[in-house]
Formats: C-alpha cells, sequence, structure tokens
C-alpha cells in the first residue's frame, strides 16, 4: 500500500456513546507505508481535527506507535484521536491495555468494555506542567477573541498549560460570554502560530467539579474542537498547579455543546503525580 483511500480510514466519534455527539477523528491502523506527506494528504482529505496514524504496531505487546495529523499539518499529540484509536483497537484485537509510542512520549491507555458492549478508553498523559501567561500573550488572545480582560474570571488567572503539547487557559466570568464565541480566525491563528499554542481552552466553572469548556483550534484550519483531550489534560495540571482540585481529583468537562456536538471526559488528577488521567467513551460513525 503506497496511499490509503478513503476507505480505508475510520471514522469514530470521541469523548461521546452517540455518533451525533463528540469529536470526529479519523482512524487509519495500517500506515506503515505512508510518509509525512501522504499522511498530511489523507487527513485533508477526511477533513476532521485530526486524523490518528498507525505506523508500527506489536499486537502481542499491544503496542503502537501513532502519528497524528490535522489538516494543515503534523500535530504532536491529540487526546481525542487516541481515544478513537484505542476504541478502534480494542473492538478488533480486545479490551485491555495499550501503548503508544507518540512525538509527546509514551501513552498508555486503559480499554474496557462495559456490559453494553461500548468501550471506555482511559489515557495517561505526559507529565504535565502549567505556567502564568504573559500580559501580551493574554491581551493579544483576548484582542483576536473579542472579549476583555473584565470577561475573565479573575479566580482562574491565564496560564499557559501543557500535556503533549501547550494550550493558553483563559476562564469566562459566565457561561454566556462561553457561549457568545465569534472570533478572528486569522488573528488569533497568528497569536497561536507565535506562541507555538494547539488550542485556546476557554473554560466556565459550573463548580469545583464540573467545567464547560471551548477550544479553538484555527491553527489546526479548524474553527473549533467539540472535544478536546490533550487540553482537558493540561487543564487538569492547571488545577493542580493552583491547588483547585476537589477532594476527589476528579472533574468532569462538558464542550461540544455550544457545537452541537455534546461531548464529555472526565479527568483525574492526584496532587503529587504530573500526569492526569482523561477518560471517555468513542463510537463509529458514518465518513
Amino acid at each position: 500500500m503506497t496511499r490509503a483511500t478513503v476507505t480505508d480510514v475510520l471514522h469514530y466519534a470521541a469523548f461521546t456513546s452517540h455518533p451525533d455527539g463528540g469529536n470526529p477523528a479519523g482512524v487509519v491502523l495500517d500506515a506503515a507505508q505512508l510518509d509525512e506527506q501522504q499522511m498530511l494528504a489523507i487527513a485533508g482529505e477526511v477533513g476532521y481535527s485530526e486524523t490518528a496514524f498507525v505506523t508500527s504496531r506489536d499486537e502481542q505487546h499491544r503496542r503502537f506507535t501513532l502519528r497524528y495529523f490535522s489538516p494543515l499539518a503534523e500535530v504532536v499529540f491529540c487526546g481525542h484521536a487516541t481515544v478513537a484509536v484505542s476504541v478502534a483497537l480494542a473492538e478488533r484485537v480486545g479490551p485491555g491495555p495499550l501503548v503508544f509510542d507518540t512525538p509527546a512520549g509514551e501513552i498508555e491507555v486503559e480499554t474496557v468494555a462495559d456490559g453494553h458492549g461500548a468501550v471506555r478508553a482511559t489515557l495517561t498523559s505526559v507529565p504535565t506542567w502549567s505556567r502564568p501567561a504573559q500580559a501580551a500573550e493574554v491581551d493579544a488572545t483576548l484582542s483576536a477573541l473579542g472579549w476583555e480582560r473584565a470577561d475573565l474570571d479573575p479566580a482562574l488567572p491565564p496560564h499557559v498549560a501543557f500535556a503533549g503539547n501547550e494550550h493558553l487557559v483563559l476562564a469566562a466570568g459566565s457561561r454566556d460570554r462561553l457561549t457568545d464565541l465569534d472570533y478572528d480566525f486569522d488573528a488569533l491563528a497568528g497569536v497561536m502560530q507565535v506562541h507555538g499554542w494547539t488550542t485556546v481552552h476557554l473554560v466556565w466553572r459550573e463548580r469545583d467539579d464540573r467545567f464547560h469548556a471551548r477550544d479553538p483550534f484555527p491553527v489546526g484550519g479548524v474553527v473549533e474542537d467539540p472535544a478536546t483531550g490533550a487540553a482537558a489534560a493540561a487543564f487538569g495540571g492547571y488545577l493542580r498547579t493552583l491547588g483547585l482540585l476537589p477532594p476527589a481529583g476528579v472533574i468532569a468537562i462538558r464542550q461540544g455543546e455550544d457545537m452541537g456536538r455534546p461531548s464529555d471526559l472526565i479527568i483525574e488528577v492526584g496532587p503529587h503525580d504530573a500526569r492526569v488521567r482523561v477518560t471517555g467513551h468513542a463510537v463509529p460513525i458514518a465518513g
């Protein structure tokens, strides 16, 4: 095989149990013969925010090599595509542990089939970190978003957070502010390219253990992600850094609701472990 065709690409929606929710991802389970340009072309043809490519496999040890491509560029790590490919593999080789070698590092995933046959995946991120965002970073981003400083929640300060790639975390002061998202695509893409951010992770705190999120992704050629596992992991590290974890360390994130593709992500964060666990379902969808 020198080039995957549309029929070689599996289509899954991640962080949902329903085909009309979640974040769609392309999955190519046999990409050993594809080069970078071919993978990029396939990702562009698929048109999802990311397509995951399995470039090598050791089924006996359940270890695989993964690469991720948006329609515009390779991405170091993608959480929702990892969940999608994990479920696709579990459906074919059986539930259990999986290990992925990714450009961001080794990612461990546990897959479990529930009583109805649906597969749930829990990925463990690379070590996370979080730092306060600089004023210039925040101001440029707010300008592109059309937001003001007064729109932010002062209890959740802007940070740049990392879980394989970097995301700017901005907390809206109200659900209405989060809902009203109409940003300058080219301006925000330019800011993100300068700073090397993968998404801007916009959140609103409903309560200490439940947040709503939106993730503009213009650097990938996509207006918004309905579910962003990598940003969720980074956000878990952000909450740990700020000492804002709930007692159990488990946080629910609702995303995609404003796009009509509701998604549910669960993150688990320990006070002393720099890694974050991200859990969600994935289901096949029509391509």
